[in-house]
């Protein structure tokens, strides 16, 4: 009686491990079967608006609201717009941002801290169309010192 319950009981076992097996294989060749994709654009800085809502001046508080052209990696056709707000959170170096790429496929949200100076790296929040549920981040780089110019590298998973 008891080699037989032995024998149930790693048979249970063995059921258990085969079923674990195939929903890790499930659940893998189901992450490897999303596309990644990566998406590069130009921003022109030319329609935002600062709004100072704290002290005068730059301060804590204030509001950058914008409503952006956007084009190809080439910085030639249009492709889009990008549209949104930042609230400055630490003056002279950065704000929190919430903003909407809107392509011909569907557009993208985003948000993250955005620095005065250098790079900056944001997360993927969702989308639309093509771009429903998507994931990833995005790193905006400055063209040049003014900034004239931003490119933007969106990476989906």
């Amino acid at each position: 009686m008891t080699t037989f319950l032995t024998q149930m009981a790693a048979d249970a076992a063995m059921r258990r491990t085969g079923v674990r097996l195939a929903i890790l294989t499930v659940s893998l060749t189901g992450a490897t079967a999303l596309a990644a994709e990566q998406i590069k654009v130009v921003e022109r800085p030319v329609g935002e608006t600062t709004i100072d809502l704290a002290a005068k001046g730059d301060s804590v508080g204030d509001m950058l609201v914008f409503a952006n052209n956007v084009f190809d990696a080439a910085n030639k056709v249009q492709v889009g717009t990008d549209q949104g707000y930042c609230i400055r959170t630490v003056v002279g170096k950065s704000w929190e941002c919430f903003w909407t790429l809107t392509l011909k496929a569907g557009q993208i949200t985003i948000e993250g801290p955005f620095a005065d100076s250098g790079d900056s790296i944001f997360a993927v929040t969702g989308g639309t169309g093509k771009y429903a549920g998507a994931k990833g981040s995005m790193k905006l780089h400055p063209r040049d010192a003014t900034p004239t110019g931003y490119d933007f590298t969106y990476d989906l998973l």
